[in-house]
């Protein structure tokens, strides 16, 4: 289970922040996880829950949005969401291709009380 180690990241970033911004309380944490990374909300919302507990964060609000797969295909030009685990252009069947998004792990916002 890497949710906790994507989970103890999370806590870590937002605790940076909450230092370099002088907050003093997490409303709401957001995060954008590509469907490649292959964490399952539910367990990354239970490890932060459990993380969080008794602390700052404790009450705050993990938000999961899932970035879904799109790839652009080198040969054709086409985007399109790869629907296998291999990227095979639909159009074309070329295998060249470049992936665009899916892959992020990135906490992109946070509302926090001053």
């Amino acid at each position: 289970m890497h949710e906790m180690s994507v989970a103890q990241s999370i806590v870590q970033i937002v605790e940076e922040v909450l230092q370099e911004q002088k907050a003093h309380r997490v409303l709401k944490v957001v995060v954008r996880i590509g469907e490649l990374v292959a964490v399952v909300p539910e367990s990354l919302q239970f490890c932060y829950r459990a993380i969080t507990e008794g602390t700052e964060l404790g009450d705050s609000e993990l938000v999961i949005q899932t970035v879904p797969v799109r790839a652009v295909c080198q040969a054709c030009g086409r985007e399109f969401s790869p629907e296998t685990p291999f990227f095979i252009c639909p159009f074309c069947e070329s295998t060249r291709v470049h992936l665009l998004q899916g892959q992020e792990l990135q906490v992109s916002e946070l509302e926090v009380e001053e």
